[in-house]
């Protein structure tokens, strides 16, 4: 970026820190619980693709209304602005600033779907609000963040859905209720993956000023201050550190969040890591490989992915691999089968997918939850250990050795290094909201 142009960035940027410390309220509207008759008013926070997929499964429910969107990109409003047109006849109004639909009576509930980096404040703020929070997986960009979350939901008696909507899926639950049933016999290891030859780099742009009608310094929000650069930008935020966790923490909460819930089982004990970027010649920064033990009481997981290039374990894209002493079953997206060991007296199994259902299926639970106060499918503390173990893949990768994991105290066993990566440090004048 030119000189002049960095100067007008860093200058323009502290005007609007300034600006937003001035209303970084505490917000005070609160809805009233929507019973069984009313229609339950949503406002969506973050417009990009997640949001548009998630405000379109809402809107085919009878009983959901949207009277307002929120991005800070104004050239992601339309596409929004359309669909709810196309459902309810009518347009939502457009606003800039997520506080702006936390600070209305007539929204009940917030979809957060903005970058990692924005989940922890709208959501947690939304909670303070008297909003119910249906919130894009991960839960939030670090361990510490997530606790708040979940304290926040707790304090303010909101139900919190993750939208990881694997849980709602018949086929899912019915491989999960296979592998508790005991047929596999003894499962010592398990094997999730996550092998995308789809994603091939974000290349290497030069900065450059942001693009028209985008509020880069609240795009950046707690983020480090940086100049704009179109790699970082959008869906491509998922591979620096900055914001997410790359595939670790992208794909790593779907297919671990399985894992425990057909384990039974919430956290690790320990967790080793290996990988780096050995195939991508990108401005990237998370690993395009990457390997990682986890251990658990009586198994071990085993998460690989890989980024561009790979048919995947087994063939399949991504996936999880339970291996008992009977048979292994494997199951993905598209479906599960168990493969027998020979003379074990297991019979082969197949069962077709279900996943296009369970995204439908996922928010019908949270709208139900939002009239019965029940947890929902994917409640917030189940999100946030499914979360949390995806991060301490990517701690036991930067510190370069194995964490040594506290689950009831949510911290590495006497190292420093690593529990110094549990929690974000914010940019000013944003603060992470302290929990009474």
């Amino acid at each position: 970026m030119p000189d002049i142009n960095r100067r007008k960035f860093l200058r323009s940027s502290g005007a609007t820190a300034a600006l937003a410390s001035s209303y970084l309220l505490r917000p005070t509207a609160r809805a009233a619980t929507p019973d069984v008759n009313s229609r339950i008013r949503v406002g969506l926070i973050g417009c990009g693709g997640m949001g548009w997929g998630d405000l379109e499964t809402f809107l085919q429910m009878a009983d959901v209304d949207c009277p307002v969107v929120c991005d800070v990109d104004e050239g992601q409003f339309g596409k929004v602005v359309k669909l709810v047109e196309t459902h309810r006849g009518r347009a939502p109004q457009t606003v800039g600033d997520f506080r702006r639909v936390l600070d209305r009576d007539d929204v009940d509930a917030c979809i957060v779907a903005t970058p990692d980096h924005w989940h922890a404040l709208p959501a947690i703020l939304a909670c303070q609000a008297g909003k119910d929070v249906y919130l894009e997986k991960p839960l939030a960009t670090s361990i510490g963040e997530g606790r708040a979350i979940v304290a926040a939901a707790g304090r303010y008696n909101r139900v919190v859905q993750m939208g990881t909507h694997w849980r709602s899926g018949t086929h899912f639950s019915d491989a999960v209720d296979y592998v508790r049933s005991g047929h596999l016999g003894k499962i010592r290891l398990v094997h999730a993956w996550a092998c995308l030859s789809w994603f091939k780099g974000v290349g290497t742009p030069s900065d450059a000023a942001p693009p028209a009608g985008v509020d880069y310094n609240f795009w950046l929000g707690p983020a480090p201050l940086r100049p704009f650069n179109p790699a970082r930008f959008h869906f491509n935020f998922r591979w620096f550190w900055d914001y997410a966790g790359g595939l670790m923490t992208d794909w790593g909460v779907h297919l671990i969040n399985l894992v425990q819930w057909a384990m039974q089982v919430s956290s690790p004990l320990s967790v080793a890591a290996t990988g780096g970027k050995y195939v991508l010649q990108d401005s990237s920064e998370t690993p395009d490989t990457q390997c990682v033990l986890f251990e658990y009481p009586g198994f071990t997981l085993v998460w690989e992915h890989q980024a561009e290039g790979n048919h995947g374990v087994r063939r399949r894209e991504h996936g999880i691999a339970f291996d008992g002493v009977n048979g292994t079953l494997v199951l993905d997206a598209n479906g599960w089968e168990v493969i027998p060991v020979e003379g074990r007296g297991l019979e082969p199994l197949e069962a077709a997918g279900t996943t296009g259902q369970a995204r439908i299926n996922h928010v019908r639970n949270f709208l139900d939850c939002l009239r019965s106060r029940q947890r929902p499918a994917t409640d917030v503390e189940t999100g946030h250990y499914a979360t949390t173990t995806s991060h301490l893949g990517n701690i036991a990768f930067l510190t370069g050795r194995k964490i040594r994991w506290d689950a009831s105290a949510e911290r590495a066993v006497g190292d420093a290094e690593a529990n110094a990566l549990l929690m974000k440090t914010y940019r000013k004048p944003w603060e992470l909201p302290s929990i009474a």
